[in-house]
């Protein structure tokens, strides 16, 4: 299999990039973003690009792959809606109808969040994106495309969140992390499990489009 991986310095993309390199059956994985990785690896192959919606600069190397996972996000925290609406629908619309027309038969993972609002009428404005950013994916030709809806993630193996309020929030909350993971497994999940989730998905091919933390539970059991 061979995989795309936008946002791969971000957590979430850590740990996904993190299985992937892992995994037996993936022979090639390439990340693109405005940043290096900073991982030394014979199967990974970086893409640097510091402006993403200029995809023609980058259209080349988008060919020949079976999954993409999509793992860029921005917070909302301070933004106008139309700023948001840039960064999250735009972007990764603009994206994923490029890489559907390259790769029919792709399978798209978008890591969206827990609350996303599928009608597009709530009141929490990142919800609404999210959720027209979802239903967008779901409307595109892709062999498959699925949408994880995470509520909490524990970072394992070092991996760190790039924002300072989450690192911080992290490192408070570590040494009662195991126990709540073990109490509240469908509430919880780790960098490790979401990037095994999502090769599950590019594998199987389940039924389910929209996946929230107990789905994506259920699929690594």
């Amino acid at each position: 299999m061979r995989v795309l991986i936008f946002g791969a310095t971000g957590m979430i993309g850590q740990g996904v990039l993190r299985e992937c390199l892992f995994a037996p059956d993936v022979e090639l994985v390439q990340t693109v973003g405005r940043a290096s990785t900073g991982v030394q690896n014979a199967k990974l192959r970086e893409v640097i690009q510091a402006d993403l919606f200029d995809i023609s600069a980058y259209e080349g190397e988008l060919r020949g792959f079976d999954a993409c996972f999509f793992c860029l996000g921005v917070a909302s925290t301070g933004m106008t809606e139309q700023a948001y609406t840039r960064l999250t629908f735009e972007l990764t619309t603009t994206i994923a109808l490029t890489l559907s027309r390259l790769n029919p038969a792709m399978t798209f993972v978008y890591v969206s969040g827990s609350g996303t609002d599928s009608s597009e009428k709530g009141r929490m404005m990142w919800a609404r994106v999210k959720g027209r950013t979802e239903n967008a994916l779901l409307r595109m030709p892709f062999r498959a495309a699925y949408m994880f809806r995470p509520g909490f993630i524990v970072p394992l193996h070092g991996i760190q969140s790039k924002t300072r309020m989450y690192r911080v929030f992290y490192a408070t909350l570590m040494p009662i992390l195991p126990i709540l993971h073990r109490f509240f497994p469908r509430s919880i999940l780790t960098t490790e499990e979401l990037g095994r989730a999502m090769l599950l998905a590019a594998r199987q091919a389940p039924a389910r489009r929209v996946l929230e933390t107990g789905d994506l539970r259920d699929l690594l059991s």
